[in-house]
């Protein structure tokens, strides 16, 4: 049986829709696993974004701390090169999964950038300034590792340029999702695919 959904965390998944349909709808095993074969990477998460750029580049709906941790484990055994995070936190919502995830991000990735994520009515940036609360004292303000960039468009424009070959770019947050909310606005313009696929190609 092979799979085309990426992460081993999807392992799990797929196990657990066998055992659903085998066990629990009497479908045989042999069918079960034509289904798992026939899936398609479902959008927006862990999904490859490849133009042929000599790194790899991959979208995910990764908008949790156990979610975040789980993708940049499944990310770190993906490549023998660095890492990259990008992703933000959302306004109005729990304020201390900030924190949090940058721990998380500072801990597994080797780059870690903060960014927007429908950050509603709240100030942008002292969300981001409550996600660097997360960061160990001595890492703050001048260490090379992360960077704030408000604009999600330019962050990641940025870990774009960042990568080099053999490198992972991991783009967390929104996933499938059409639009960005500020204030109490949905703001349409381009998919976070969208975005990624013209900052390869720009």
């Amino acid at each position: 049986m092979i799979s085309k959904l990426v992460g081993a965390y999807n392992i799990s998944n797929c196990l657990a829709a066998l055992t659903a349909t085998i066990h629990g709808l009497g479908i045989k095993p042999e069918t079960a696993a034509q289904g798992i074969n026939a899936l398609e990477e479902i959008s927006g998460r862990m999904e490859r974004i490849d133009i042929g750029q000599d790194f790899t580049a991959i979208v995910d709906f990764a908008h949790t701390p156990n979610a975040l941790k789980s993708v940049l484990e499944a990310g770190r055994n993906m490549t023998n090169g660095k890492m990259i995070v990008v992703f933000g936190s959302a306004g109005l919502r729990d304020k201390e999964k900030r924190r949090m995830m940058a721990e998380i991000a500072i801990e597994l990735a080797d780059y870690s950038i903060f960014t927007a994520e429908d950050p509603r009515t709240e100030s942008l940036n002292q969300i981001l300034n409550e996600m660097e609360s997360g960061l160990p004292v001595e890492k703050r303000g001048e260490d090379k590792s992360y960077w704030k960039i408000p604009d999600r468009g330019e962050a990641i424009k940025f870990a774009i340029r960042l990568a080099k070959a053999g490198d992972l770019i991991l783009f967390c947050g929104k996933g499938h999702e059409q639009s960005m909310c500020f204030g109490k606005l949905n703001i349409f313009g381009m998919t976070e695919l969208q975005c990624v696929r013209h900052w390869l190609n720009f």
